[in-house]
């Protein structure tokens, strides 16, 4: 079976990772961490480095800043960002401070994420006629969400299913906030969410209600998948309902985990997988993912369970 093509449009800024450090340091003082690295990142960035490290093909379609980073950026994505385009702000950054366990703080600029509208991204995204798309990063670039009408549009028009994962919103979930988000699940067929995203976004309580509240608003037999940290994931796509377990590994960093199970289920979805096979093998790839350094991006058959 051919694969079918896979793209995401979104978010690249640099992340500088560090810790882990006790939540939180006192004022005036230093802290000393054991680990730091400075990596290309943004939700569409840790998706676009997951599939490089698994040598399939994809399309990222972004911009960056027009600095030294920007630059950076573009080599460390190379060749895939070519044809990304620049904004005059400077590259948007993320301080990214770990804890211990799996919590972490972040610290990110505005930067030129605001500018990419749907005129800027429209010429990156050739050849993808049948694929899959990843919108993300959705409320930290404005200016494309408010083209997200635009961009479905074309979407459609390709027979490309778009697959969204919003992030959470940086003034919190408004009735505005709320209506907007629940607006573009009318078009999306893989809706990917941790889970208390999943619990603001539906107004449910507990997963087992906010699953089917989530798919109501979306097409018929769209999918609704939520992340759960070291639960592993749930799934559900008309009757179906699945859910993978998450191995046991030593975390090492967690930043990106969502992004990189982002990755691995729609690769798994453009192989033709089903949706317990999919679960199970974007928790794998996250899973090995957090607990290596330098990250490794590596696929491991597992059994599959379906709920």
């Amino acid at each position: 079976m051919t694969m079918r093509p896979l793209a995401v449009v979104g978010n690249v800024n640099v992340d500088l990772i560090m810790g882990p450090t006790k939540p939180w340091p006192a004022p005036g003082t230093e802290v000393n961490v054991e680990h730091d690295e400075l990596r290309p990142g943004g939700a569409a960035g840790n998706t676009a480095l997951a599939w490089a490290g698994l040598g399939v093909p994809f399309v990222i379609a972004s911009s960056v800043g027009a600095d030294a980073f920007g630059q950076w950026l573009r080599n460390a994505l190379a060749p895939h960002s070519g044809s990304w385009s620049s904004s005059t702000r400077n590259t948007t950054i993320s301080v990214g401070l770990t804890h211990p366990g799996d919590e972490r703080t972040f610290f990110t600029t505005q930067g030129h994420l605001v500018d990419l509208g749907w005129d800027g991204v429209a010429g990156q995204m050739d050849g993808l006629n049948g694929g899959l798309l990843l919108v993300c990063g959705s409320f930290l670039m404005d200016g494309l969400a408010r083209d997200y009408p635009a961009l479905f549009d074309w979407a459609a028009k390709q027979g490309i299913d778009i697959a969204l994962d919003p992030g959470w919103p940086v003034n919190g979930w408004t009735k505005a906030e709320l209506a907007r988000a629940r607006g573009w699940l009318k078009h999306t067929r893989h809706l990917l969410v941790n889970e208390v995203e999943a619990l603001a976004l539906s107004g449910k309580a507990n997963l087992d209600t906010a699953l089917p509240a989530l798919a109501r608003l979306m097409p018929p037999d769209a999918t609704v998948v939520v992340k759960a940290g070291n639960r592993g994931a749930f799934g559900l796509q008309g009757a179906t309902k699945a859910q993978a377990a998450a191995p046991r590994v030593a975390v090492i960093d967690t930043i990106g985990a969502g992004d990189i199970f982002n990755a691995g289920y729609l690769l798994a979805i453009a192989e033709g997988e089903n949706l317990p096979g999919a679960l199970v093998a974007a928790v794998d790839l996250a899973s090995r993912a957090i607990s290596t350094a330098p990250r490794r991006y590596e696929r491991t058959p597992r059994m599959v369970g379906v709920a």
